[in-house]
């Protein structure tokens, strides 16, 4: 799969090459499973039932990176984020950000477009439980590796959401950049700031998971401050 991925031209190729891939067993047989069985809701539409490719321009300055795709979000429409609570929250802050041109993501062909931003998970397959294994996102990783190196000419800045994404980022370093990551890692929290030389920057924010939204953990108001503070370091206005 690395040399699938190494393989990849451009953010076209790779999508492809992303949303044709078996890797993984596990994850294989639960993505297919939900899209066959579906939730009640969705019952009448067709599942995308396939790993999701990122969503986002070549010249994102900068990278929002998540987990895992939700298995009747992404899973079911094919795009990342799209048709799930944690996505409405996500594009209605960047929207308010300046980064969307609109507020809400219900379906692959909604006329949806970012900004400056390219959206992208270090696990591209739903899990599930929505927890992927250390060996599934260390196979899922050469696509995250690819995906970064075809943006690095004018990335500034990477978001992650939650700690499984801060953790996959390290790697990039390396692979990507060419760079030691730094000893010991630095610890992730909301608004937490890492820079290192000739790298992007890294920030670390909650997930937009309902568990986080709804109980207040991450508020709007917290994702505006995340998002303003990304812009500024990018050099967005």
């Amino acid at each position: 799969m690395a040399a699938r991925a190494a393989r990849a031209a451009d953010l076209a190729g790779l999508d492809g090459a992303v949303s044709d891939c078996f890797a993984c067993p596990r994850l294989v047989t639960w993505r297919e499973e939900v899209a066959r069985v579906k939730r009640a809701a969705f019952r009448d539409q067709d599942y995308w039932g396939r790993p999701v490719p990122g969503l986002g321009p070549q010249d994102a300055r900068i990278a929002i990176l998540g987990l895992a795709p939700a298995a009747h979000g992404g899973n079911r429409t094919g795009r990342i984020f799209t048709g799930d609570r944690s996505g409405d929250v996500l594009f209605a802050a960047l929207h308010r950000a300046g980064l969307a041109n609109q507020p809400t993501s219900v379906s692959a062909d909604d006329g949806l477009t970012l900004r400056d931003t390219r959206i992208f998970a270090a696990v591209r397959c739903a899990p599930p439980d929505n927890k992927p294994t250390p060996d599934e996102r260390d196979t899922c990783a050469p696509w995250l590796h690819r995906e970064v190196g075809l943006i690095r000419p004018t990335l500034r800045v990477v978001v992650a959401l939650g700690a499984f994404a801060w953790a996959a980022w390290w790697p990039v370093l390396r692979q990507v950049y060419g760079q030691r990551p730094p000893t010991p890692r630095p610890v992730f929290g909301h608004g937490a700031h890492w820079s290192g030389e000739s790298v992007p920057a890294l920030l670390g924010c909650y997930h937009v998971s309902q568990q986080n939204t709804f109980t207040g953990r991450l508020t709007p108001a917290m994702l505006d401050d995340v998002f303003t503070r990304a812009k500024d370091l990018a050099g967005v206005d």
